[in-house]
């Protein structure tokens, strides 16, 4: 787990309150949990929860941060691709293993994460700058069309990004969110295949 900033109090009670917490989001949903069932589940006094974090909205946002980090942690950081069809198939690899990865975390905390994503620009920044990566790489290897790297990098992260806050939505499976995800992802490669 990532190092609490800004808190009060930075202890192991504080991680602790945080691990309770997102068991509790995981067995009843982030919308379902309040300080009360913290307290109640470590036995502590509203003291030591509030000598630690403002309010349980604190609390949850450290878990989002973690998640995020978790999900970015699953992409591998270089690649090189040999062929043009080796590069697609690795984009199309490195997609669905984050729709994957972020789909497990994102069941647990559905709502909560996908609001916490619109309001987080330096989430959207990050993605945004690793999709442009990918397309100024392919526009330089000839694999694309020319095109604008940078709009087109958001329109991939809010196509990711809505498929992925529908699907688990809906309660799809994860296979067959990622069988559909592919499916249609395809598409929008081929679109842009040079």
């Amino acid at each position: 787990m990532k190092p609490l900033e800004d808190k009060l109090i930075t202890d192991e009670m504080s991680f602790k309150i945080i691990e309770t917490a997102e068991n509790l989001v995981t067995a009843n949903g982030a919308r379902n949990i309040n300080v009360r069932q913290i307290l109640k589940e470590l036995e502590i006094t509203n003291r030591v929860f509030y000598n630690r974090f403002h309010n349980i909205k604190e609390v949850l946002d450290i878990i989002y941060k973690n998640t995020i980090m978790k999900i970015r942690e699953s992409i591998p950081e270089n690649f090189e691709a040999n062929t043009k069809e080796e590069f697609f198939d690795n984009v199309t690899d490195i997609v669905v293993c984050s729709l994957m990865s972020s789909y497990d975390y994102k069941m647990k905390f559905n709502q909560y994460i996908f609001e916490n994503d619109s309001l987080s620009n330096s989430n959207t920044k990050w993605w945004c700058d690793k999709i442009k990566f990918l397309l100024d790489y392919a526009m330089e290897k000839g694999y694309v069309k020319q095109l604008d790297s940078k709009i087109l990098s958001y329109s991939i992260w809010c196509f990711v990004r809505g498929y992925n806050a529908d699907a688990v939505g809906r309660n799809l499976p994860r296979e067959e969110a990622v069988e559909i995800f592919k499916y249609s992802f395809n598409f929008l490669l081929e679109g842009i295949k040079s």
